[in-house]
């Protein structure tokens, strides 16, 4: 598999997602023209890597900001990581917020109790 690595943009945010490593990473801002088109390929990448994952998977989360139609395709592609956790793997998903931001905490702790995954919230500085 590919390790898929896209530079951040004022619209979109950074990924890093390295299948030799077991590693999932997004960050920064999120609202993209079309949330389906930016997201596609990654969820399809998740579905492609759960098919042989390594034994562990770590996820980190740190969105500055998310629009409504990238919650969306956030939520998918926390469901695709639930498959990998209910196939018996070792998910960690750390969901980074910086410590004024209630809504970003409030949003991991929403995905949290949607998707039976292993959740840390990890506060970082303003």
């Amino acid at each position: 598999m590919e390790v898929i690595k896209i530079e951040s943009t004022p619209k979109t945010p950074a990924v890093n997602f390295d299948p030799n490593e077991g590693i999932i990473e997004i960050r920064g801002r999120s609202i993209p023209e079309n949330s389906i088109e930016f997201y596609r390929p990654l969820i399809e990448w998740i579905e492609k890597y759960a098919e042989n994952p390594k034994p562990e998977t770590i996820v980190n989360v740190q969105f500055e900001y998310f629009n409504t139609s990238s919650s969306k395709c956030i939520l998918d592609i926390f469901k695709r990581i639930e498959n990998i956790h209910n196939a018996g793997h070792k998910v960690i998903v750390n969901w980074y917020y910086e410590e004024d931001d209630e809504d970003m905490l409030e949003a991991g702790e929403d995905y949290q109790s949607i998707i039976k995954v292993p959740f840390k919230m990890i506060e970082v500085p303003a």
